[in-house]
């Protein structure tokens, strides 16, 4: 004998709290160590990103880590947003975006 459904199950899953990212990205100047490391030799300062983050330091020798690397945080960290504006901010001022995911992992570590 089939029973109507009469109400969907709920999920309970799924983190829904939403964070904030600790930094603006264009607040580069906040933490002078990584805004130098970022202007001067950003290599560098993706490979110890990655490093700091679990990730393999040779991640940055990949085409598109930094997007990869930067909705990974956003999702680890439930942190709002969407990958477009990710891709976006990273087309348009990827130095500051570098320097941003670098100071939410000091923050968050």
């Amino acid at each position: 004998m089939n029973h109507p459904v009469t109400s969907q199950p709920h999920s309970t899953g799924f983190n829904t709290n939403t964070s904030q990212w600790h930094s603006e990205v264009l607040d580069c100047c906040e933490d002078m160590d990584v805004c130098l490391c970022g202007t001067f030799v950003p290599c560098i300062l993706m490979c110890k990103v990655s490093k700091k983050f679990g990730e393999n330091i040779c991640l940055p020798c990949l085409p598109g880590s930094s997007l990869a690397l930067q909705t990974a945080m956003r999702e680890r960290w439930h942190i709002k947003g969407s990958i477009c504006k990710d891709f976006c901010c990273q087309c348009f001022c990827w130095p500051c975006v570098l320097c941003q995911m670098a100071r939410e992992v000091k923050t968050r570590h």
